[in-house]
């Protein structure tokens, strides 16, 4: 009798461990999302990647490498980026992997990587503008500008203009930014876009300069229609990355909280990555230029993330503080 007891409590429990390990694999592959099957080869083709010395940056470069790419790394931090390189090109087999110094906090390291880039590089077939801070301490750069809109928005939009003749004589070519769902509920602040009159919000700002990555994306393809050269956003989800310690400074109770359930609920940085890579190597996106991806699929974005007059405006005051005229 005794026995038939414990088998079955056995069995029962065998049943639940099963049903709870199927539960944490499906909800982990549902986490995970989209997935690039794309094994579009990239042999004489040069991608640049901003940021691309951790995170979902150092995957997608790895990605690029893997399909034979040139692959220009653009980082601030050389020593970081040198360590990255030498590892993909190691894991790749690829050692067409240079990296390259840029701090999209300086309009001068923009201007003088760009004049670099154009003297030095042949081609420039994909652009990801991946690099990014995310709800930093009220930090103005060189040039007097709010951090998170300088590096986020500002930096990538004079990069990508600086570079557009490479990428025109490269096309069909394509220029990927990475947004963020944070777009949602966001607002250009043009009457204050350093917050230098309204209390600083981190979030606040954050979505400002996620929202303005949409509609540059969406404004580029409008100016770039019939170049051969297309423009695309993304979502590229909630991922374990370094993007999030300002967060976990201050509140470091919140870091030990999250760490366990991080592992499962939030992607890693080459799930985090998918998305970037589809947009960057997916064959016949070329009608979606100016869309908004998430999990490897078009998505709609926020309303906000779609109005055509503020993106034109925010392309012409962008112009404006970064100095940037067509004849540069």
């Amino acid at each position: 009798m005794w026995e038939a007891v414990e088998y079955t409590a056995v069995a029962k429990y065998g049943a639940l461990t099963a049903i709870t390990v199927l539960s944490i694999v499906l909800l982990r592959k549902w986490i995970a999302g989209g997935v690039c099957y794309s094994r579009t080869r990239l042999d004489g083709k040069t991608v640049l990647i901003t940021g691309a010395n951790t995170g979902i940056g150092k995957e997608t470069a790895k990605d690029m490498a893997r399909r034979g790419a040139r692959v220009v790394m653009a980082c601030r931090d050389l020593t970081r980026g040198e360590k990255a390189a030498a590892g993909i090109r190691l894991s790749t087999g690829n050692g067409n992997v240079v990296v390259r110094h840029l701090d999209l906090a300086s309009l001068y390291s923009v201007r003088q990587f760009a004049k670099e880039y154009i003297a030095t590089e042949e081609r420039l077939d994909i652009l990801i503008n991946n690099a990014g801070v995310m709800m930093c301490p009220k930090w103005l750069t060189e040039d007097g500008f709010e951090t998170q809109l300088a590096v986020n928005h500002l930096g990538h939009f004079l990069l990508t203009n600086l570079l557009l003749s490479k990428l025109k004589l490269s096309a069909p070519s394509r220029v990927v930014n990475v947004s963020s769902i944070a777009h949602r509920g966001g607002k250009i602040h043009f009457d204050d876009l350093n917050f230098e009159r309204t209390p600083y919000n981190s979030l606040v700002s954050y979505r400002q300069s996620k929202l303005a990555n949409v509609l540059f994306s969406r404004e580029l393809a409008r100016r770039l229609k019939g170049t051969g050269v297309t423009s695309y956003s993304l979502h590229p989800g909630v991922i374990r990355t370094e993007l999030s310690r300002h967060v976990e400074t201050w509140f470091p109770l919140l870091k030990a909280l999250l760490t366990a359930p991080s592992i499962l609920l939030m992607k890693t940085p080459r799930e985090g990555a998918q998305t970037s890579i589809y947009c960057a190597v997916t064959k016949g996106l070329e009608d979606k230029s100016g869309c908004y991806f998430s999990d490897c699929a078009v998505k709609e974005p926020a309303p906000e993330g779609k109005d055509n007059k503020v993106a034109l405006r925010l392309w012409e005051v962008s112009s404006q503080l970064v100095g940037y005229t067509e004849e540069h």
